[in-house]
């Protein structure tokens, strides 16, 4: 197995989590116990990765990654959404 593909397997993999967290949030529409900055450095270091990733010829990373980022962008922006909904309800 080469680098690119034994990388891009870990970001398959957190990429599913961070859907899954992304999930999780949409159903229960609230994040108590969830530092969010962390998602959001993370989102950027994704982000960060998209561009990062050709410029080493790691293909197989950057595809797994577009998946990884996709999630914690996505992420973010529910907690953002709930949060400012649950401000409004008060």
């Amino acid at each position: 197995m080469n680098p690119d593909l034994i990388n891009g397997m870990f970001e398959l993999v957190g990429s599913y989590f961070t859907w899954m967290n992304a999930w999780t949030l949409f159903n229960q529409k609230e994040t108590k116990g969830v530092y969010w900055p962390t998602m959001f450095f993370f989102s950027v270091w994704g982000l960060w990765n998209l561009y990062y990733y050709p410029a080493l010829g790691q293909s197989f990373s950057f595809y797994a990654g577009i998946v990884l980022v996709m999630g914690n962008i996505a992420w973010v922006g529910l907690a953002v959404y709930y949060k400012k909904k649950y401000r409004e309800e008060l």
